[in-house]
């Protein structure tokens, strides 16, 4: 039996796949890596994660601390002389500091961390596969684009966050340092809730929506198009992808595509019909950065209690994202059987639901740890 190491089961994208994984009983010796002070601890971790996807308690069952590697990518020399890497025959890494804030462990994780990584499972002559999950906007893509599904990057390029730019210079490492890996690249676009939970899994990403369309005004035009996908498709995606032969160093994106991305417009009409009021529609005013400044000591009585700071810090960042009208070509993974996703606008109404309660403060506070 193949043995599949995952690291970030204890994230949002590594906990979707690991859902997966013991929902539908796959076939895998499973070897997670996990940061915690012991194995029984770590267990805990992953377990606790599982129920934010509704796993039960049987299936939890399953998880065992024999399955656990313990250790960080943050300090990768703890776990790599662990002789259980050497019978490894799939990775999937989605472990990743994925901030969008300045955490100074975004380099030494994402990219040094990785490429220590990376070099140990290159050597190992059992490895079949090693998917490594990047971000579709890693690649800074021009404004108003279908982006194609290269391996190649702007030179010079400017990144919006540091975020981007390490997951960008650890793909080029990685094809540099282990030419002979069999590496393939999974490229998410905008990762956003779960067709079934949810935000219950994470909040991620999806308080942005809420806030533009609490404020009832944001830089992007409602004709605008967003490339987002459910969490659990781009699981589904990723086991796909491990189970295919692959060039080396083929990049892959999980996406929504030119056919299922949706408009602004759209979300707010999705997100109103799921709360039961009208959308903001003809109220909606683009506009820009300077004028949100100048809304500052608005917010806390729009938000609530909030860092007012941090608030036009995310304006500012998911602004710039919002008004690239970028979609994500997802033409090699349709070839390679996987069907269409969801449109964000078939789930939202889930999203709406599990963030009920919760201030946009609350929900944005995993985006900027």
């Amino acid at each position: 039996m193949n043995t599949l190491l995952i690291t970030g089961v204890t994230g949002f994208l590594g906990g979707a796949v690991l859902e997966k994984i013991l929902n539908e009983k796959q076939a895998y010796n499973l070897l997670l890596l996990v940061r915690a002070e012991t194995q029984d601890a770590a267990v805990e971790r992953v377990k606790d994660n599982m129920r934010k996807f509704n796993v039960s308690e049987d299936a939890l069952s399953a998880i065992t601390p024999q399955q656990i590697l313990l250790g960080d990518l943050g300090s990768p020399a703890d776990f790599l002389n662990d002789p259980r890497l050497d019978g490894v025959t799939h990775v999937l890494n989605c472990a990743a500091v994925a901030s969008f804030g300045n955490n100074p462990l975004i380099w030494k994780v994402n990219v040094e961390g990785t490429l220590a990584f990376a070099q140990r499972m290159a050597q190992v002559s059992a490895l079949q596969s090693f998917l490594h999950v990047g971000t579709a906007m890693s690649c800074t893509p021009e404004p108003d684009s279908l982006v194609a599904e290269s391996a190649g990057f702007r030179e010079n390029a400017e990144h919006l966050v540091e975020y981007t730019h390490s997951k960008s210079t650890i793909e080029q490492l990685m094809r540099q340092h282990c030419p002979d890996m069999p590496l393939v690249i999974a490229r998410p676009s905008i990762v956003v809730g779960h067709t079934h939970h949810g935000c219950q899994p994470s909040s991620s990403i999806f308080w942005v929506f809420s806030m533009g369309l609490m404020l009832q005004k944001f830089m992007c035009s409602m004709d605008d198009r967003v490339d987002v996908i459910p969490v659990d498709y781009c699981a589904d995606a990723l086991l796909m992808l491990l189970g295919k032969s692959l060039p080396r160093g083929e990049v892959v994106h999980i996406s929504a595509g030119e056919e299922n991305s949706v408009r602004f417009a759209d979300i707010d009409n999705a997100m109103a019909s799921a709360l039961e009021k009208a959308p903001v529609g003809d109220k909606y005013a683009q506009v820009s950065y300077e004028t949100l400044v100048k809304m500052r000591r608005e917010l806390k009585d729009i938000f609530g209690p909030c860092n007012e700071r941090l608030m036009l810090k995310a304006m500012r960042l998911y602004g710039a994202f919002a008004t690239l009208n970028v979609r994500f070509s997802n033409d090699k993974l349709l070839k390679l059987g996987m069907p269409k996703p969801p449109r964000f606008t078939d789930y939202i109404d889930r999203c709406v639901q599990t963030t009920r309660g919760l201030s946009i403060p609350q929900q944005m506070a995993v985006d900027f740890k």
